[in-house]
């Protein structure tokens, strides 16, 4: 199995972090003391700007949740329509060739899922397989990416699309002004991207030079479901997020990533190229010294933090797409990808150039 190739879009608004600042602190009604706190906050999540799916000035106006999921649909498949025409172009396919679509966002719903709703729009077959995910979140880039290969593993002359597309902005929550939620707001951006993945069969007959995908693990951590995901009501997606994460990520992914390697008489040492989601830059730092890395080790993370912010489910799949470009990696050497989210639970994918 191999990643054919990697599509991405994002937003053509994109605002300066201390912009959006100034934005969202005019509706927020508090003293001196708190607009000090929160601007602080906004400059700690190392976020330099972001890419928002309506103008700024929109999100000071929104009414309910019906409104910004109606808008989440709209935009969710415009956004998915040209990841998936971005990667399907790289890899020299078309709509018809897909087989199976994978399609992952937590930032919004709807039934018609957006996978149906992009096979009317993008003209796929009509025996398309259809596998919508809800509810992983930040891990579900890497999730998908494994849930995928396991597709064409049971069938090797096919190809599989993994969309992931999440429009966190949208859910805003303008009278939560919880740590949590202003650390959230400050973080959060919209995006994103596809990857066309294929199985052994039909890499060969495309003379693919993609990754190979030679395995994937997924860990839950018993009872942590209050740790990191949504309230979900009347107002929306409001968001769960525990000061623990980073303390999870700091003691659990080593131990989970030695565990992975260890069956395949691999260590750290073995690994290339690491491409970790940019959760933000606690949970980045936590990696980092779970797994003993360097900044140089994991500098597309930082990048992809610094000129997007975290984009849920997308932002790993943006890490993997520099790798891959810039420059490619040595035939031969092998690459970690790996995320955390709600659960709470990590996911590792094995690949090889």
């Amino acid at each position: 199995m191999r990643i054919a190739s990697l599509g991405t879009a994002l937003p053509h608004l994109s605002y300066p972090q201390a912009e959006i600042f100034e934005a969202l602190s005019s509706i927020w009604k508090r003293g001196p003391e708190f607009q000090t706190r929160a601007r602080k906050l906004f400059e700690n999540v190392c976020v330099d700007r972001r890419h928002l799916v309506r103008p700024l000035e929109d999100y000071l106006t929104f009414e309910n949740f019906g409104q910004t999921n109606d808008i989440w649909i709209e935009e969710a498949m415009d956004l998915g329509e040209k990841a998936i025409g971005d990667a399907l172009t790289r890899a020299g396919l078309v709509p018809k060739d897909i087989d199976a679509l994978f399609v992952t966002s937590v930032t919004g719903v709807c039934s018609p899922s957006l996978d149906a709703r992009l096979f009317n729009r993008m003209g796929m077959r009509q025996d398309l397989k259809r596998i919508p995910l809800f509810g992983l979140g930040c891990v579900a880039g890497v999730s998908g990416i494994a849930r995928a290969a396991d597709y064409v593993r049971a069938f090797p002359d096919q190809v599989a699309v993994l969309l992931s597309v999440e429009l966190c902005s949208l859910t805003f929550q303008r009278e939560d002004l919880s740590i949590a939620n202003l650390i959230a707001t400050g973080l959060f951006g919209d995006g994103a991207a596809a990857a066309v993945i294929v199985g052994a069969e039909r890499a060969r007959k495309m003379a693919c030079e993609g990754p190979r995908i030679l395995d994937s693990r997924s860990n839950i951590y018993p009872d942590t479901e209050d740790v990191m995901g949504w309230h979900i009501s009347e107002g929306g997606f409001e968001l769960i997020l525990s000061e623990g994460v980073p303390m999870m990520a700091r003691e659990g992914l080593g131990p989970d990533v030695d565990r992975f390697l260890g069956d395949k008489e691999l260590t750290r040492k073995d690994i290339h190229s690491w491409i970790c989601h940019p959760g933000g830059p606690k949970v980045l730092r936590a990696m980092q010294e779970s797994l003993e890395l360097g900044d140089e080790d994991v500098a597309f993370s930082w990048d992809v933090l610094r000129e997007q912010g975290n984009l849920s489910s997308t932002s790993v799949l943006m890490v993997m797409r520099r790798v891959m470009d810039q420059p490619r990696p040595l035939e031969g050497t092998r690459g970690l990808m790996l995320a955390m989210g709600p659960a709470f639970c990590s996911e590792i994918v094995l690949v090889q150039w």
